[in-house]
């Protein structure tokens, strides 16, 4: 049921949500066509005579409709209304919605207010709505994709394996794969060539699939693979060319191949918002026989890039002259990343399971229509889209537009950066509401096949390291020069607590609703600072190996227990204080996981019998502090 919360609670009203008798109280999405019962039960103490549900379609009038008395207990009145989504939606196929529940007492009127989507207090003023979300009927998510662990991969820096690569003239190979240091700006946001190389390539990800096996991994995000002047790859020079100096197409079939062996996806990132200006489509400086859209005005590029009535100034990515910005109203341009026989599809003819899309709020609707459409039918539905996007995408607002990312054909999943900022919030302020806050709300405005497919991150390489922001006493991380950030480590202390903490947020991470993602070496204990401090070499042999044993016993249980964790229903049932504890349910078990951020251990007792999946051991009813027990019901 929504909950309610008031210091005078016996004068609160209980809303539910039901369909076939079954109670669906936590959801805020539903498949166009669904109907559903809203229940409001009402104590004759608040002195209500009616029920009224006022809702509103995004960007349109407030539609009031009444609920129906359907029974009373002489203690309470209980109302209710039939919530047809297909008639709400009218002559669309989804939408999104905001409602409240005005409660009417004659001299005035109360109102519902929510913070999550769940809990509700009462105002005698109208504020923080509840949101619906309809999604189309047809919306469905890869099912093989819940239940896995994902493992994101910066090539240049994992592995250096046995297989040829190729060489160029105007890059620096630093040899110092353990202490060297990536180039780096004095002061944040300067330029930087990013044409040092630490010599990590495909080959080596290949060779370390056991590895990654052994921890649970069953899907590995790669950055970005295609030809690129940089390191990182953003700036892509030819879309289909894997880089020489990752291994190119003979390592990168090899590491599908291997990879499709050990039963391990792999998905690749898409940067379509813009290219490199040292590309086969923009050619700044002629390399690439001065064809380009930069070299030549009559160019078959040049329609892709927007320049000014001039023709010298160009349009890029967020002001960064080295990334020009793809214009996707052009249809030729959109279309060699959209078409059936584009770039989008061709990979995953190839054998890719699917794409994580850079920069998704910058690609517009029809772009991801279309591309979604082209990927699905290549895969027959399989593949997998995941978007960048870094609040609630349900009610994403950008450029002025509500996005619809998940109400069917254009994402399936996106990164959970709500999920990232809430776990770390609640672990070093040891104050689990705000976290359970952010844990509901998602929940509760994506589609459940959405929630069961998230990509939940503590790191990745746009953040940084999680042991760093988990081990800092000072919140000013990011403040100093380059030279002082590549230099500053955690001291002996810091470094124990923060491994300690990361334990614990990894324990959520790979309990809660979504799927995992393991930015590459935080599990071995990686420490840094903000780009590029947090893109160093995977150390290995040099790993912190209690947090390599933790990762591959949290990939074990994942394993051992998708009967429930990869789509088990989810709900909070305490979040007070350091305290967190959430249960997940499907009709073959149940877990319940109890965090304790507190610097003390918590008491938590729970009826049965209940086996800790970490420790192996029956739970005593008791959570040492700074950790988690994961338990399943016996």
């Amino acid at each position: 049921m929504l909950t309610k919360i008031s210091d005078w609670a016996e004068c609160l009203p209980v809303i539910r949500k039901r369909i076939e008798n079954r109670d669906v109280s936590g959801r805020g999405s539903f498949a166009f066509g669904e109907t559903f019962e809203l229940i409001a039960e009402v104590p004759r103490k608040l002195g209500a005579s009616a029920v009224v549900l006022r809702i509103n379609k995004d960007g349109e009038p407030d539609c009031d409709m009444p609920l129906s008395f359907t029974s009373t207990d002489g203690v309470a009145d209980t109302y209710s209304l039939t919530v047809d989504t297909a008639e709400l939606c009218g002559e669309d196929e989804d939408g999104i919605f905001f409602y409240e529940l005005l409660f009417l007492r004659g001299l005035d009127t109360l109102f519902t207010s929510t913070r999550n989507n769940v809990d509700f207090v009462t105002s005698s003023h109208s504020e923080g709505r509840f949101m619906l979300l309809v999604y189309r009927a047809d919306a469905k998510t890869p099912s093989w994709f819940e239940g896995r662990t994902m493992y994101q991969i910066f090539v240049d820096r994992f592995a250096i394996g046995k297989g040829e690569v190729g060489k160029r003239d105007d890059v620096i190979i630093n040899p110092d794969w353990e202490g060297g240091v990536p180039q780096y700006a004095e002061i944040a946001g300067g330029e930087v060539k990013n044409n040092m190389f630490f010599g990590g390539n495909l080959w080596g990800v290949a060779e370390k699939l056991d590895y990654l096996k052994s921890m649970g991994v069953g899907v590995i995000y790669l950055n970005p693979i295609f030809k690129a002047y940089s390191n990182h790859k953003y700036d892509t020079a030819d879309y289909y060319e894997i880089d020489s100096m990752f291994g190119g197409r003979e390592a990168f079939m090899h590491l599908l191949s291997k990879a499709a062996e050990a039963d391990i996806k792999i998905i690749l990132d898409g940067v379509f918002n813009h290219t490199g200006d040292n590309s086969l489509y923009f050619d700044r400086y002629g390399e690439y026989g001065g064809k380009g859209a930069y070299s030549d005005k009559s160019s078959l590029y040049r329609g892709w890039y927007s320049f000014d009535s001039k023709g010298d100034k160009y349009e890029c990515w967020w002001g960064i002259k080295i990334l020009p910005r793809l214009n996707h109203e052009n249809e030729s341009c959109r279309r060699f990343f959209t078409a059936e026989d584009g770039v989008g599809a061709y990979y995953i003819k190839q054998g890719v399971a699917g794409w994580r899309l850079d920069v998704a709020d910058e690609l517009s609707d029809s772009f991801l229509d279309e591309f979604a459409g082209s990927v699905k039918s290549a895969s027959g539905g399989e593949a997998v889209i995941i978007g960048e996007v870094w609040e609630n995408a349900a009610e994403k607002i950008a450029y002025g537009k509500r996005r619809r990312y998940l109400r069917g054909r254009q994402l399936d999943s996106v990164m959970n950066y709500p999920f990232r900022d809430g776990v770390l919030g609640y672990i070093t302020q040891k104050d689990a509401e705000p976290f359970s806050d952010v844990l509901k709300s998602i929940y509760s405005t994506y589609p459940k096949h959405v929630s069961d497919c998230l990509m939940n991150i503590i790191g990745t390489h746009d953040t940084e390291r999680v042991l760093t922001v988990l081990g800092k006493q000072s919140t000013k991380t990011t403040e100093g020069t380059g030279s002082e950030l590549a230099a500053k480590r955690l001291s002996a202390k810091e470094r124990a607590e923060a491994i300690k903490r990361l334990m614990l947020a990894a324990s959520i991470q790979y309990t809660v609703y979504g799927v995992p993602s393991v930015y590459y070496g935080d599990e071995a204990g990686i420490e840094g600072y903000r780009d590029p401090f947090c893109r160093l070499p995977y150390p290995w042999g040099r790993e912190e190996a209690s947090l390599v044993e933790h990762y591959k016993r949290l990939g074990a249980i994942r394993r051992e227990n998708s009967d429930v964790l990869a789509s088990g229903e989810f709900f909070v049932e305490r979040a007070e204080g350091g305290l967190l504890c959430y249960r997940r349910n499907s009709g073959r078990g149940e877990i319940c996981v109890i965090a304790n951020a507190a610097d003390e251990t918590a008491e938590y007792k729970l009826k049965g019998k209940w086996i800790d999946l970490l420790s192996g051991k029956s739970y005593g009813g008791n959570v040492g502090a700074v950790s988690a027990v994961i338990l399943r019901k016996i």
